[in-house]
């Protein structure tokens, strides 16, 4: 028999204080850098619990976070947890009817928000009734102006707090620790659930070699918001493994983020790929050294092969694409090659890295097609269906929990194939198939192909009704400054004509400005269909 040790967070953020109290968390503002040591750090943090549980917040209560990715957001991590409470991260970007709607339905007692988003509160401040208290972290002096009552100043607020309160010893590691929602690309935001346990054994299949291999000789940089699923994790395991940690802060540019991995000599990034195309267009204009990077991680969606190999041949950093949900903490998968894939000539090389790679340890899957599990040929389709100890098994009081938890499985939605070597690739989501003539295409390898045309900066592929064939696909692109006016339908089109069967290409090639995107970075494929529908309406 072994010990009957709990996986809690404050023993994460106890070690960071004991073992690595120099290391170093930098967090940049709007007036410059801020550096702390993670000796600083905790005991920051402990004043922070002890403040909490003084303004009332008892085990179990949600504490929201309305917050960018900085060192103060980091402390609330490990003291909300560290108090029994619940650690609620609110998407800065839903629109304030969705804030006020997942602040209720988490009953939130006490809000921690950015001096910039007291105007959200401000214009909710009537419909959410269980919020008793509102602490605001800034860098000026005063809190701003505002119509709120029951409003604290973060720094001066954390002075009444002790440096050597304990974290409580009575948590149980089943015990809920965190409280993130979905983006809601349709009906309300979901609420998952995460435990001590989950986030624990979460952030230790982040530190795996074959998965993100985070440790205290890297120096990562979360630009994934703290409030997409836990910046992926990272805050977690930066702290409880000594990593020095970059957080990159309000309003940042692909400009802001290139010259922090510079000056800070970044080890590790992870972000979606809409950040990465950026980034990557930032240093196709300025020279950068990037020489200590070892891994940029990409997820949130497919990030393009185009992407991959000129991040990887033109500028030699290696590009890292993950897979996950907010309903799966969310790392489950990782296209981190075998020994024997290493070694294949590039096109077999880069056509596994484009994939969301193998099933990491710890976490199981099936493929379920039409007639049962699929082949691994890399050819049949089905949905992925996922369980494991950081696999949620429900919604938070939802009824939507049924379509998605049942036989104890996750059923995540996503199509896709696994290859002999057992690499999953995503073919869509179930609702973005395009089906055509009873015959499916899969708007992601049409919008993988696009990226590759070196004009073409964004690209997604959505469907429009059709008299004779149910549906067919119509491409969205959005052209680099330097091939405006020059890229034309046409020759998109034969551009993607070598690659697909001919049914498959697109009927028509739209440019537009810019494609909407979800609060998280992924393309908003609801809207733009209905842009494009309406477009389309418009025109006949």
């Amino acid at each position: 028999m072994m010990m009957n040790v709990q996986l809690t967070i404050p023993t994460m953020m106890e070690r960071a204080e004991k073992f690595f109290p120099k290391k170093q968390v930098i967090s940049r503002y709007s007036n410059g850098i801020k550096r702390f040591t993670y000796k600083e750090i905790g005991k920051r943090t402990r004043q922070l619990a002890n403040v909490l549980e003084n303004l009332g917040v008892k085990k179990g209560e949600a504490v929201g976070t309305l917050a960018w990715n900085h060192h103060r957001h980091l402390e609330a991590y490990f003291a909300i947890p560290g108090i029994s409470a619940l650690l609620h991260t609110i998407n800065i970007r839903l629109d304030p009817q969705q804030i006020a709607y997942i602040i209720n339905h988490a009953k939130d007692k006490v809000l921690l928000v950015d001096d910039c988003f007291l105007p959200i509160l401000d214009a909710i401040k009537y419909h959410i009734p269980t919020v008793e208290a509102i602490i605001v972290m800034t860098d000026e002096e005063s809190v701003p102006a505002t119509t709120l009552t029951n409003v604290y100043e973060y720094e001066a607020l954390l002075k009444t707090g002790s440096e050597t309160y304990l974290f409580s010893t009575d948590i149980n590691e089943n015990d809920p620790a965190g409280l993130c929602y979905t983006s809601a690309t349709t009906g309300n935001p979901k609420g998952v659930v995460y435990t001590h346990r989950s986030i624990y054994l979460h952030s230790m299949a982040l530190g795996l070699a074959d998965t993100c291999a985070v440790s205290e000789q890297d120096i990562a940089m979360p630009i994934v918001p703290m409030f997409h699923v836990n910046a992926w994790g990272f805050p977690f395991a930066c702290t409880w493994f000594g990593t020095n940690v970059v957080m990159p802060g309000p309003f940042f540019t692909p400009k802001i983020l290139a010259e922090l991995i510079e000056s800070e000599k970044v080890t590790i990034a992870a972000g979606v790929p809409t950040i990465w195309m950026g980034v990557l267009k930032e240093m196709e204009e300025r020279e950068y050294d990037f020489s200590n990077v070892r891994s940029f991680i990409s997820g949130g969606s497919a990030a393009p092969r185009g992407i991959i190999e000129k991040y990887e041949k033109k500028f030699g950093v290696p590009f890292v694409q993950a897979y996950g949900m907010t309903e799966t903490s969310p790392l489950v998968m990782a296209s981190v090659l075998k020994s024997n894939q290493q070694a294949l000539p590039d096109d077999e090389r880069y056509e596994y890295k484009a994939k969301q790679g193998m099933i990491i340890p710890g976490v199981d899957m099936k493929v379920i097609g039409v007639e049962g599990e699929v082949k691994w040929d890399g050819k049949e389709m089905g949905e992925l269906l996922l369980r494991g100890p950081w696999i949620a098994s429900e919604y938070l009081n939802d009824e939507r929990t049924t379509d998605a938890f049942h036989d104890g499985w996750l059923h995540t939605g996503d199509v896709v194939t696994v290859d002999e070597e057992g690499f999953v690739k995503i073919v869509d989501r179930t609702k973005d198939l395009i089906k055509s003539g009873g015959e499916w295409i899969s708007s992601v390898d049409l919008e993988n192909a696009l990226m590759a045309h070196e004009g073409i900066f964004e690209a997604s592929v959505i469907a429009v009704p059709h008299e004779k064939w149910q549906e067919r696909p119509v491409a969205c692109v959005v052209l680099k400054d330097a091939y405006k006016d020059q890229v034309t339908k046409e020759e998109v089109l034969a551009f993607l004509a070598p690659q697909f069967a001919k049914w498959w290409l697109p009927d028509d090639v739209l440019f537009m400005e810019e494609i909407p995107k979800t609060s998280v970075g992924k393309f908003l494929k609801r809207k733009l269909r209905e842009q494009v529908l309406e477009q389309y309406q418009s025109n006949l």
